[in-house]
Order: C-alpha cells, then structure tokens, then sequence
C-alpha cells in the first residue's frame, strides 16, 4: 500500500484518480490541485504544483511513493529534473519526462527537427523567427495552400492556425512573430504543409527503456456538430479508432514508435511517461502531426476505461523501469465520451452555475473537467469544458447513445453538448 500524488485539475486527472482509488495498492491518495470529482476518490491540495520546493516538501512529509503529472506545463519547466536533483525526492517514482523529455510537446521546432532526423514520416515544415521573418513572407507566398501556422512553445492548445490563402498566413505570421500573439510561445512559428486525411492519436507508455501502447483513440476539437466552428480543448473522443486496425498499427509502431524511442536513446533523453503521438491516416500511411509528452483530454477519458490492469501497478511499473513485465489487458468494448461544456466556450464564458441531476445518471462515468464546491457546499461549473460522460458499448452508436441519455439528465445553465461524437464511422 502506498501513497500517491497525482497532479493536475482536469477531466484525464478524474479519470486516473478514480483509476487510482480502485487499487488494492492505493493507501491514500492526493490530487493536486484536483476538482469537485477528485475529492470523491482522495484529498485536494491547494498548493500551486510550478512551486516546486513547496511540491517537494509536501512529498517528503507525506510519504509519497509515486508522482504521476498529468498536464505539460510542470514537465516542461522541470518537475521531474527538480525531484532528480534532490536525494530525499530521487527515490521517489516518478511519471513524466524530464525537461530535455517534454522538449516534445514545449517546442514543435525541436520535434520537428528530431521527427526529421530520425526518419519520422511527418509534413514538409520550416521555422521563422523575428530574424527572418521577411524571409519567411517570402516562403509563403509559393506555399501550397491550405497553409498549417504553429506556435512554437505553449500556447494552451490554441497555437495552430490554418490558413487558406497567401495573405491571411502572411498576415498571422506577422501578428504571431513581430505582434506576440501567442506571447513567447510564438516567438518561432513552424510553417508547415496541410497533411490530408483522418486524425487520430496513439498513446505510449514509457520506462525509460521499455513500453506499452496504449488503445488508440480520436478526439473531435471543433465546437460545432459535423467539426464546425472553433477549436476547443475537446468535445468528445472515442476508442477504438475503427480504421486503426492491425495492419495501420504495425506502421504506427515499426515507423513511429519504435522510431521515436530509439531517437529518444540516441539523444540521450531517458524518458518515463507518456507519449502522446497525434497522427494523420494520409491514405492508409501514418504521419506525425504532433508529440505531446502526456496523456490528452478527453482521451484519457475513453482510453483509461478500456485498460484493465491495476492502474497503479501500470504506473509504478512505468516509474521503475519494469514495464517489460506488463501483459497489458484491454477491454474490446468501444467507449464513447461526450463533453459537456459552458456556453461561450471556447470564448467568453461564465462560470459558477449550480449542477444538478449528476446523481440520476446511470450506465455512464462523469469526469469532472472544470468543477467545484461553491461555499454553499454545490458542485459549481469553474471552466469552459465542464464534464466528461464516458459510456462503454458494443458499438460508437450504442455508447454514444448511453453518454447522450445521460448528457440530458446533467442539468446548468447554458450547457452546451456535441450530439455527433464519433459521426464519421456511424
């Protein structure tokens, strides 16, 4: 039995909480800082998780015997090389890359040149800063369209812009470089060629030396029903993904993973954590969109449910190099997630309406995303994306079905929900 910390505040943090909590292993567990739905499986802690000497401190004073970091942020300004350096903390297991690791997801223009040098099948791209920007114009204007305009740094999922035509991509380059629209995150932009096909993003679990691939699954960012409107963090997912059967998975790994990892070593990165590998299906041949160097949301919330080891095992694995010895198990089922969210998202919202109904709800799991007790003891909305319904079924049409019922009982003001979840493979 062993205490955990868990870090985090999202829906894919509910969801490996609960996970968590299922555990023979599980002692006590803590979620830092957590939500209204974390509370129900361990304590929230209010400390700020980039003030790392106070995350240390509360480690040692809670005998914790594992660390697992679910948003990028800690990772890419060096959680895990902060525990590292530290004696009392260093025997501590710890999933989530260290700086050099999460380099993945904090620089696209890293990724890029690493996807590039270690043969990764990804799209044509090259990088401009406020150096060469005139140049970069330039670049532009031969570009075939649409044309893909990336951020470089963190930009909180909102740091890709497509572009359909020459001027608007010369005029986001300009307002991205010499404007700062992203902040320093776009103090680099990567111009990069629109890849056509079906998204998709697989999952790796890494030891430092061994891994596991987790399902494979799809989340739909785009605020409308049939992928209109504006991205967003995530309306919904689904996994399996139907067209990832074996024979694209083989590609995925022998192109990708095994790839990435041997890329990885050569760089001397000794990495432990998840990769999170966004794909492009361009007519049956996978290519790399993007690497994230955690779990996403809400996938986490359609690709947890399927796992059926004990999640803590899985992940003390992972933190002390013995994945080699993990028979993953997966359920066949297909699980469908819907996200409910606040109206306004991804814009200007409100937060702090009442929920209701939340204990009506059957044959679904609720992931509290944006939640938490208001003063009067309510469990309030506190963001854009508000709740994850997670349903498992023989079919995307017979758990979307479960997640929508349910979707109807939830109940605040100015809820909003996408219907269509999965609709391309119904």
């Amino acid at each position: 039995m062993i205490n955990i910390l868990l870090i985090g505040s999202g829906g894919r943090e509910h969801a490996f909480a609960k996970a968590f909590a299922q555990s023979e292993h599980c002692q006590q567990l803590f979620i830092m800082p957590g939500n209204a739905g974390t509370q129900a499986h361990g304590i929230n802690v209010t400390i700020d998780v980039n003030q790392f000497d106070l995350v240390g401190d509360f480690c040692l004073q809670n005998k914790i015997s594992l660390v697992v970091v679910g948003p990028e942020d800690p990772l890419v300004k060096g959680l895990r090389d902060f525990f590292m350096a530290d004696p009392k903390l260093a025997g501590i297991a710890f999933v989530g890359p260290d700086r050099a690791g999460a380099q993945m997801e904090g620089s696209k223009d890293w990724s890029k040149q690493f996807m590039q040098k270690y043969g990764i099948p990804t799209a044509a791209y090259k990088t401009f800063t406020q150096y060469n920007l005139e140049e970069g114009l330039a670049y532009l204007e031969n570009h075939s369209l649409p044309i893909v305009l990336k951020a470089d740094g963190l930009a909180a999922g909102k740091g890709v812009l497509i572009c359909n035509t020459v001027a608007e991509a010369q005029a986001e380059l300009v307002e991205m470089i010499a404007a700062q629209k992203f902040g320093s995150a776009s103090d680099k932009v990567v111009v990069e060629e629109f890849l056509q096909g079906i998204e998709l993003s697989v999952f790796v679990l890494c030891d430092g030396k061994n891994y596991v691939l987790l399902p494979s699954a799809k989340d739909y960012k785009r605020i409308g029903e049939g992928d209109t409107g504006l991205n967003t963090g995530g309306m919904g997912a689904i996994s399996p993904v139907p067209f990832a059967d074996e024979v694209f998975m083989q590609k995925v790994e022998s192109q990708i993973v095994a790839k990435t990892l041997l890329g990885l070593q050569a760089e001397h990165i000794h990495y432990v954590g998840f990769i999170f590998v966004g794909l492009m299906d361009v007519n049956g041949e996978p290519k790399v969109i993007e690497y994230n160097s955690r779990m996403g949301d809400p996938e986490t919330e359609v690709v947890l449910p399927r796992i059926q080891n004990d999640m803590v095992e899985l992940m003390m694995a992972a933190g002390t190099g013995k994945l080699n010895e993990v028979n993953l198990q997966i359920d066949a089922r297909t699980a469908v997630t819907v996200m409910l969210v606040s109206k306004g998202y991804p814009e200007a919202f409100e937060r702090g309406k009442v929920m209701s109904g939340l204990d009506e709800v059957a044959g679904s799991t609720l992931y509290h995303a944006g939640t938490k007790f208001s003063d009067a003891g309510e469990i309030v909305t506190n963001g854009g994306r508000v709740m994850a319904i997670t349903s498992l079924g023989s079919s995307i049409q017979e758990a979307l079905n479960q997640s929508r019922e349910n979707a109807e009982k939830i109940q605040f003001e100015n809820k909003y929900y996408r219907k269509d979840i999965g609709f391309e493979f119904l």
